[in-house]
Order: structure tokens, then C-alpha cells, then sequence
């Protein structure tokens, strides 16, 4: 009873954005109110993000079951959003995105559809690993479509897409599939492989890559560091977020972060704190021509 009346509450109060270009003389507003639920502000930045929108400034407030936060955003010319039909398909985007947040996957494999088969791979990193996967891929006659590859603290992730080299459709034989999951394994696991590489089957469904990826990097426990010697660490040292946890209230904990500013950087943050099962209630962004803060 308590999920189909949570159901009703959602049907009965549908997500309501409001985009303003006179609100604020820079930026152009985008204010979005619904009820709240697990994953609607990485939902709604994603959909920025995906729109390549620069996020300057951000007053999020999601406690007491109601979702209301406001961006101010600029296209990659640094200007407003003067396009009537941009403005009513981000409108559009973000009340579909907040009206339904779809399931988080955490496996990684080899699924099929019915434009392309989505492969997803995760192991360490070195020298040559793209050449030698690509090389797999074209062996076994696979067209790849497109594809994203993430390196981290020696480990790598990538998401790609292939087509049968032939027919130009997905690949849907079981038995090419597992050939494929095998070999791909094989390369990635190398000759010294310090964890195993990943090439599961995973659920269908769709897929955000980025999104995806960073599902993968985390399962994949890349944020262990890896200590790291001479002038690099030192380079890395000083260009280095700063992060401050404070525990000033009883149910809550502030995080402060200051780094250097980047194009998706806020979508970044989001993704980590919700595969960390985090909840952001508060949060106020604020950037500069180099620099981004941000309060949680």
C-alpha cells in the first residue's frame, strides 16, 4: 500500500520546471520542483549535461519529500539559452527524467539490441590495451559503432558499441557472444592482472554511458589509490581537489570541495555520491572562470 500510494503522489504531482532568461542577467534559470525520490537530482544533471550546459551556479533542497533546485546554466559560448525549440526540449528532457528514474545496473558484459551489441569491459591498464581489443574485435569480424573509455588508478573501463561486420546489425548468436566475453577477457587480464577483469553478462535495458562508466569504475574499486613517486606526485599533489568532511548536525554531514573547474565536473560528483548511496539534501554551487565550489 505504502508503494502504490507513493505511486499516486507522483502521478498527482508531475514534475514542474520553469526556464527564465530574465531572472538573472548572465546565466539563463532553470528551477525544478517534484516530489522527491532516490536518483532525481543525478536524473536532472544529467539531462544538463547531456544538453553540454555549463552549470554556474546551483541551490539544491530536497528534505521533507519535495525535490526544488535551481541552475543557472550557459551554453559553451558562455551565453543564454535564447532558442525557443532548445528550451522547450530541455523543459520536455528534465520532466520525463524526473518523472521516472530507471533501476541502477551493476554488472558489466556483453548485452545485445537491436541496433548494436553494448560490450563492457573493465580491467587494468596499460600500454596497448585499446590497440589489442580493437584488434579482437576486428578479428571476429565486429564493426565498432562508437565507444568511451575511462582510465584511472591503473585500472580501465570502457563501454562499446559493435555491429556484425556483415549484416550491420547486433550480433544475437550466444555462441559468438561467449567467444567474444572470452577473448576480451583474455586481453584484459594480461600477464600480471592484479584483479580479475570483468566481462559478465548484464541485464538489458537503456544505458547512459558516462553514467555507465562510472557504475563500472566504482564497482571496480578504482578509487583505491595507487601511491605514486617523483615530479608526478608532486604535480598531482598541488592540483588536487580539496575535500573537507564536517559533521556539524546530527543527521547530516557537509562536504566542501574547491577544484579546479571542468566541463561535467558537478555530474562527476553527483554520480560518486549516489553509487555511494548518498543523499544530497542541500547543496549550493558556485563557480569561476577557473575554479568550482561546492557545499553538500
Amino acid at each position: 500500500m505504502d508503494d502504490e500510494y507513493a505511486k499516486l503522489i507522483r502521478r498527482v504531482n508531475q514534475p514542474r520546471v520553469v526556464i527564465d532568461n530574465n531572472a538573472c542577467e548572465d546565466a539563463t534559470v532553470i528551477q525544478v520542483d517534484s516530489v522527491n525520490k532516490h536518483g532525481i537530482l543525478l536524473e536532472v544533471v544529467q539531462v544538463l549535461t547531456d544538453m553540454n550546459l555549463t552549470i554556474r551556479k546551483a541551490y539544491i533542497a530536497s528534505d521533507g519529500g519535495w525535490f526544488m533546485d535551481v541552475f543557472n546554466v550557459v551554453d559553451n559560448d558562455g551565453n543564454k539559452i535564447r532558442d525557443k525549440e532548445i528550451i522547450d526540449y530541455i523543459q520536455r528532457r528534465i520532466e520525463t527524467s524526473a518523472g521516472f528514474v530507471p533501476s541502477q545496473r551493476g554488472s558489466v558484459g556483453v548485452m545485445p539490441s537491436e541496433e548494436h551489441t553494448s560490450i563492457e569491459l573493465a580491467g587494468t591498464d596499460r600500454p596497448g590495451l585499446l590497440s589489442e581489443v580493437c584488434a579482437v574485435l576486428a578479428d571476429l569480424r565486429c564493426n565498432v559503432v562508437n565507444a568511451e573509455i575511462w582510465t584511472h588508478n591503473t585500472r580501465a573501463a570502457a563501454v562499446v558499441h559493435v555491429t556484425d561486420d556483415s549484416t550491420g546489425c547486433a550480433i544475437t548468436d550466444p555462441k559468438r557472444l561467449l567467444m567474444i566475453k572470452d577473448l576480451l577477457c583474455n586481453v584484459l587480464k594480461g600477464n600480471d592482472d592484479l584483479k580479475t577483469a570483468k566481462t559478465m553478462l548484464s541485464a538489458p535495458g537503456v544505458m547512459h554511458r558516462e553514467r555507465r562508466l562510472h557504475q563500472i569504475m566504482f564497482a571496480d574499486r578504482d578509487y583505491e589509490r595507487v601511491e605514486k613517486t617523483g615530479v608526478r606526485a608532486v604535480e598531482e599533489r598541488s592540483s588536487k581537489p580539496q575535500v573537507n568532511l564536517l559533521n556539524i548536525e546530527k543527521d547530516y554531514t557537509v562536504i566542501t570541495m574547491r577544484a579546479k573547474d571542468r566541463p561535467k565536473l558537478l555530474f562527476d560528483i553527483i554520480c560518486t555520491l549516489t553509487d555511494m548511496q548518498y543523499v544530497v539534501f542541500h547543496g549550493m554551487v558556485n563557480t569561476t572562470r577557473m575554479d568550482a565550489n561546492q557545499v553538500r
